[in-house]
């Protein structure tokens, strides 16, 4: 009787300890959901080194980053839920923000992108396709709106971040180890692909539970693209930001439908470009889509931690103000 009570008691913890790991937002109006899965606060061993296959310069050194706990999209953010902020249709479903909610910013106060002027999935798909070609202010303004409407706060990853949870605990070029004939099991990219993005979680997940951190569709970042970041950085660095001071370039990581390999690696970084815009034939052009960059997306993150309401101001105005 003891061991049936102690196999009960060993099952409810481990249910419990899951569900901490793991959650769904739910976007009010709507059935649907955002996965997010829990990253343990930790340490790991951030860039490349010189010997691993398609290293570039722009890896190293590697040196050693700490990180606090956060939740990650377990999936790359879709047009059926990207569509709802561009829309703003919903936005009178947002709920009642309580004193202890995290974000106290109406979604009224949540500037929105405009209609792109042509359809941005290019005939690729769109229920449960990655959403692609906004720029980092778009996505960086859905975190923003969906915090408003969730009471949640939510933003992009660092690159830090990104590379601790594309890592996973591991330390080879993947996820899976260093043999890139293993792609195929984990990753959408040039080889596989059939020339177009996949609905996102078809392929095998990362150890921590993330689909499509190596392929389908490159990720943007917070950060600013320097290629000598590394270099200037502590032996150990503590919840490592690059400030943005300028539009071009950014951080976008993990590859796309349209990358070899060795762009698919846990430490590729790969810097954003105003050619991505070559297309747009507005004036100026728009600040809210990328019309040449039909491989790059996002997903969201949310501390454990919340920055304080003046916290969460100084940061939106750093992800802002540069466009």
């Amino acid at each position: 009787m003891r061991c049936i009570n102690f196999f009960i008691l060993f099952f409810i913890l481990t249910y419990l300890s899951a569900q901490e790991n793991f959650y769904k937002e739910t976007i009010p109006g709507t059935d649907l959901t955002i996965p997010m899965v829990y990253i343990q606060n930790g340490s790991f061993t951030m860039g490349s080194p010189k010997s691993e296959i398609g290293h570039f310069g722009d890896e190293g050194p590697q040196h050693l980053v700490s990180l606090d706990s956060y939740w990650i999209g377990k999936y790359e953010i879709t047009w059926d839920i990207y569509n709802l902020f561009v829309s703003r249709e919903i936005d009178q479903n947002q709920v009642t923000k309580l004193p202890d909610s995290e974000v106290q910013v109406d979604v009224d106060a949540v500037s929105g992108a405009t209609t792109p002027y042509v359809e941005m999935s290019f005939g690729m798909g769109t229920d449960g396709y990655p959403a692609i070609c906004m720029t980092q202010l778009a996505a960086s303004k859905f975190c923003e709106w969906l915090s408003a409407m969730t009471g949640n706060f939510y933003r992009l990853p660092t690159e830090a971040e990104w590379e601790y949870a594309c890592r996973a605990g591991t330390d080879k070029a993947f996820s899976f180890g260093d043999n890139s004939e293993n792609l195929n099991e984990y990753a959408w990219y040039d080889s596989n692909s059939n020339e177009k993005y996949q609905k996102v979680g078809t392929k095998k997940p990362n150890p921590w539970g993330l689909h499509d951190m190596h392929g389908n569709v490159a990720e943007w970042t917070l950060d600013q693209y320097i290629p000598t970041t590394y270099r200037t950085r502590k032996k150990e660095a503590r919840n490592p930001f690059q400030r943005p001071t300028k539009i071009y370039p950014k951080v976008v990581r993990g590859g796309s439908w349209m990358d070899s390999p060795k762009r698919l690696r846990s430490a590729s970084r790969r810097p954003s470009s105003k050619k991505w815009k070559m297309r747009d034939p507005q004036i100026p052009k728009s600040k809210w889509w990328h019309t040449d960059a039909p491989f790059v997306g996002f997903r969201i993150l949310r501390p454990v931690k919340t920055p304080v309401e003046e916290e969460q101001k100084k940061r939106n105005r750093i992800l802002y103000v540069f466009f």
